[in-house]
């Protein structure tokens, strides 16, 4: 049975599929699995004329409600039931679906979409062994699994299908989560020789949707990837166009991103892997105090709760910044505690006063003048901070430590442009910034304050 036979059997899934609002996705993925299908929503889809090329990924570039969890929950059940790879399994292998979702609410609807396909059909449900939380197991050696977006989970499996939902949206360990749970899937799918579907709303010009669009849209040249881009509207036509054109009013740049399937052209990187790579010290971690030495620390205070308080210390050495560590205390903690363990570590580096933010108040500087140390609050905002940043690193004039936290959180941010032409730069939402903002802002003293003479005072004012 083909795909466009799946979706259209009452039996199998039932009437879901079969009115006229799915019909731009029966031409695709005709088109995908080279079957007849509509040549002119197809190249509308696709920019392609329909062929016969035996291709292996489909990346999708859809916009927000268009379909995209039902669809990924439809391929994955498909893929699931009707391909037998028992032929290529080692005794005790098992073929896996693998549905990667960008976080746990995301995952947890694809699966529900998947659990329901199966354990609704009268002929589909005969194939269910067990059910888990986050897995499916079938009779035909075959396990659904739904995960999140993380490299550790993506490795020992033989990967029969990846669908890989959101992907413009990942939060994940390392500095490119896309790219890197990418190539640990493509030798796993290798084996039994599996397809690769992503499935996404796009967002900036960066990253492997964006690369893959780029490269591979319209282009004759491949018969292996193929690549679509729609609007909301389009693949989903029963979407109440007030919304779309309401949230166009709203806040445009973002409206065509999310329901024209536009990527944005308002967010960009603030820095490149390679200028980032030069920047950063093989090692140590940290650097250890040095005699006459004069030394700057900066922190980014924390209730405790939500994000981490942060600290970096540096020096300046023939006129560049040198980043001598930084230390993030994750959440949760006690702000007092946490307050006394990085007043340790400035005392072990003679320093008297700390450079913060405004963060709550008096709060900070009562905390560190506990502990001696005073704490001198900066009028910046981290915008700034990180705009003055760019040049030290742009001529590398800075000396970043090889902190796989802060190399992530640096290559995260983002400059956007307002509608009235004003540039900001920030961590995308669902990211985090508190270990990149303290150095930041010990660049920013240090830059401004040079190499000034070893303070032997307690305080300073």
């Amino acid at each position: 049975m083909n795909i466009i036979e799946f979706m259209d059997d009452p039996q199998l899934v039932g009437d879901q599929f079969i009115n006229d609002s799915w019909d731009a996705w029966k031409a695709l993925l005709a088109g995908f699995y080279n079957l007849n299908t509509d040549a002119t929503k197809y190249y509308t889809l696709t920019k392609l004329r329909p062929s016969a090329s035996d291709f292996r990924e489909l990346w999708l570039v859809i916009g927000r409600r268009g379909g995209k969890s039902n669809i990924s929950a439809l391929l994955a059940v498909y893929e699931a039931i009707f391909n037998n790879h028992k032929d290529n399994l080692s005794r005790g292998e098992i073929a896996t679906i693998m549905v990667i979702a960008s976080d746990r609410k995301q995952a947890r609807t694809v699966f529900r979409y998947i659990s329901a396909l199966i354990s609704e059909s009268p002929i589909l449900s005969q194939m269910l062994v067990k059910e888990s939380t986050d897995t499916i197991e079938l009779n035909n050696r075959c396990v659904i699994e739904v995960t999140t977006a993380s490299l550790k989970s993506t490795r020992g499996y033989s990967v029969a299908c990846a669908i890989l939902d959101e992907i413009a949206f990942w939060n994940s360990d390392g500095a490119n989560p896309d790219k890197e749970i990418l190539q640990a899937l493509r030798p796993s799918l290798a084996t039994l020789d599996g397809k690769l579907i992503a499935l996404s709303s796009p967002y900036a010009k960066r990253g492997v949707l964006w690369n893959t669009f780029k490269g591979y849209f319209g282009n004759n040249d491949s018969d292996r990837i193929l690549v679509a881009q729609a609007p909301s509207l389009l693949m989903n036509p029963s979407l109440d166009q007030r919304i779309v054109e309401q949230a166009k009013r709203d806040d445009p740049s973002s409206a065509r991103a999310e329901y024209d399937a536009q990527f944005r052209t308002d967010i960009e990187t603030f820095v490149s892997d390679d200028v980032v790579e030069r920047c950063t010290r093989s090692s140590p971690l940290e650097l250890g105090f040095q005699r006459n030495t004069p030394y700057v620390g900066f922190v980014d205070p924390s209730g405790g709760s939500a994000d981490a308080f942060t600290l970096s210390i540096a020096h300046i050495e023939k006129g560049k910044v040198i980043i001598d560590l930084v230390h993030a205390i994750k959440p949760p903690f006690s702000p007092e505690q946490a307050t006394g363990e990085l007043c340790d570590i400035l005392h072990n580096y003679r320093v008297v006063c700390v450079h913060g933010d405004a963060y709550a108040g008096e709060w900070p500087r009562e905390q560190f003048r506990k502990n001696k140390i005073d704490y001198i609050r900066i009028k910046k905002p981290k915008s700034e901070l990180y705009k003055n940043l760019l040049p030290l690193l742009n001529s590398e004039n800075i000396e970043l430590p090889p902190s796989e936290q802060l190399t992530r959180e640096l290559l995260n941010l983002e400059r956007r442009t307002s509608r009235g032409g004003r540039d900001t730069i920030d961590h995308p939402v669902g990211f985090h910034d508190d270990l990149i903002n303290a150095v930041a802002g010990v660049a920013e003293v240090t830059k401004t304050t040079g190499a000034p003479t070893p303070i032997k005072v307690r305080f300073c004012y």
